[in-house]
C-alpha cells in the first residue's frame, strides 16, 4: 500500500482524546464572543492583562497558538471557560461527531473534565451538560460508539478527586465508564488519589491516568502500582527508566501515545524522537491518538499517517488492533471492531491488486 493510504482508510479508535480539546477554533472564538470571555487565560490577577478579547485576526491564525505544556494548559483552560451552557457542550459534541465520522472513527472513549467546567462556572449543572453531550454522541450510532471517562484534576486536590469519582459512579447511565487523572504530576503525585481510584474500582469503573507526560518515570510507576491504572496516557518518561518500561511490558499496561501533542508540549524526549517506535520495540502495548486535536491542529488521521510514514503499514495496523484490545469495549464489541478493520484491509488489498 502507498504511504498514508492505510492511515486514510483504516477504521480509527480514540482512546486518548479530550472532548473539550476538539472544539473548532472558529467555534471557540464564537463562544468566547458570545459569553464575553478572553481567548487566553491567566490564573493570576497580575497576569490577566495578557488576556485577549476575541478578534477576527485570531480566528484562523493564532487562536490556538502556544509554546510548551504550561501555555497549552492555560489555553485548554480558556477553551473550557468559553463553554458556559449545556447547548455549548451539545454543539461541541455534535461538531466532534461530524469530524470523527469524517475521519472514519468507529469507537472512542473520550475524556471530559467536569471539575474544570465547574471551576469556571460553579452554577453549571453537570448532569444536564452530560445529557447534552451524550445525546449528540449517541447520534453517531451505528457508525460509531463513544463512551466517556471523567478526568479528575490533580491540581484541585484530594476532596475534589473523591467528589469527581462519586459523580462518575452516579453517571454510568450517561455512558460514563471510568475515570482518568490529569494535571501537574510533579506537585500532585499519584499517591494522593489512591482512595479516589479505589472507590472508582469498587464502583465498577475503569481507571486510567495521565503519567510520564511532564513527570518522571516514577510518576508512571506510581500510576500503575498505586492507582491501578489500566492504561497510561502518554507515559513518555518511562523511557528514562528501563525498570518502568519493563513494568509496563510485563503487566501489559497499554500506552496512549499522541505524537504531535508530545512534540508540541515538550513531553517528547530529545533522545527518543519517535517514542511510540521505541516503546513498541521494547515490548510495550502502544496505541496512537490525537489528544486535543483542534488545539494541536491535527487529526487522528494525521497522527496515523505520521506513524505509517515513519514505521510502515504493519506497525500502524498493529497499533490500531492494540487500541481495540486496550479499549473497555465488551468482547463482542471488540470482535465487531476487529472485523471492521479486517474488511477495510481486505478492500485495500483488493484495490492494490487490481
Amino acid at each position: 500500500m502507498a504511504p498514508s493510504l492505510l492511515a486514510a482508510r483504516i477504521p480509527k479508535i480514540h482512546l486518548h482524546c479530550h472532548l473539550e480539546g476538539t472544539l473548532r477554533g472558529a467555534t471557540f472564538v464564537e463562544f468566547a464572543d458570545k459569553h464575553g470571555v478572553a481567548l487566553r487565560y491567566r490564573p493570576s490577577p497580575a497576569l490577566r492583562m495578557a488576556e485577549e478579547r476575541p478578534s477576527p485576526a485570531l480566528q484562523m491564525t493564532e487562536v490556538y497558538s502556544f509554546d510548551g505544556l504550561g501555555e497549552f494548559l492555560y489555553l485548554f483552560a480558556a477553551v473550557s471557560r468559553s463553554l458556559r451552557e449545556p447547548q455549548d457542550y451539545a454543539r461541541l459534541a455534535r461538531e466532534f461527531v461530524e469530524d470523527a465520522l469524517r475521519e472514519n472513527v468507529i469507537y472512542g472513549e473520550l475524556f471530559v473534565s467536569p471539575s474544570v467546567w465547574t471551576f469556571f462556572n460553579p452554577e453549571l449543572n453537570v448532569r444536564e451538560v452530560m445529557e447534552a453531550i451524550v445525546g449528540e454522541l449517541r447520534a453517531a450510532q451505528p457508525d460509531a460508539t463513544f463512551r466517556l471517562l471523567t478526568d479528575l484534576t490533580r491540581n484541585f486536590g484530594v476532596e475534589s478527586a473523591m467528589a469527581g469519582a462519586n459523580a462518575a459512579a452516579a453517571m454510568t447511565d450517561l455512558d460514563v465508564i471510568g475515570i482518568g487523572l490529569g494535571g501537574d504530576e510533579a506537585r500532585f503525585p499519584a499517591a494522593l488519589y489512591a482512595e479516589a481510584f479505589a472507590f472508582a474500582r469498587a464502583a465498577g469503573l475503569h481507571c486510567v491516568a495521565h503519567a510520564g507526560e511532564s513527570g518522571s518515570p516514577q510518576s508512571v510507576r506510581d500510576a500503575v502500582e498505586q492507582l491501578g491504572a489500566q492504561r497510561i496516557g502518554h507515559g513518555i518518561a518511562a523511557l528514562l527508566d528501563p525498570g518502568v518500561v519493563d513494568l509496563l511490558a510485563r503487566k501489559r499496561v497499554p500506552l496512549e501515545i499522541c505524537p504531535t501533542s508530545n512534540r508540541l508540549t515538550g513531553a517528547q524526549l530529545p533522545e527518543h524522537p519517535q517514542p511510540y517506535a521505541d516503546l513498541d520495540r521494547l515490548g510495550c502495548i502502544v496505541t496512537i491518538d490525537a489528544d486535543d486535536p483542534a488545539i494541536f491542529e491535527t487529526t487522528i488521521g494525521a497522527e496515523y499517517a505520521l506513524v505509517e510514514h515513519s514505521m510502515g503499514s504493519a506497525a500502524l495496523e498493529r497499533f490500531v488492533r492494540n487500541a481495540i484490545e486496550a479499549s473497555f469495549a465488551s468482547p463482542g464489541e471488540k470482535a465487531a471492531l476487529a472485523a471492521q478493520v479486517d474488511r477495510a484491509l481486505a478492500e485495500l488489498r483488493a484495490e492494490s491488486r487490481s
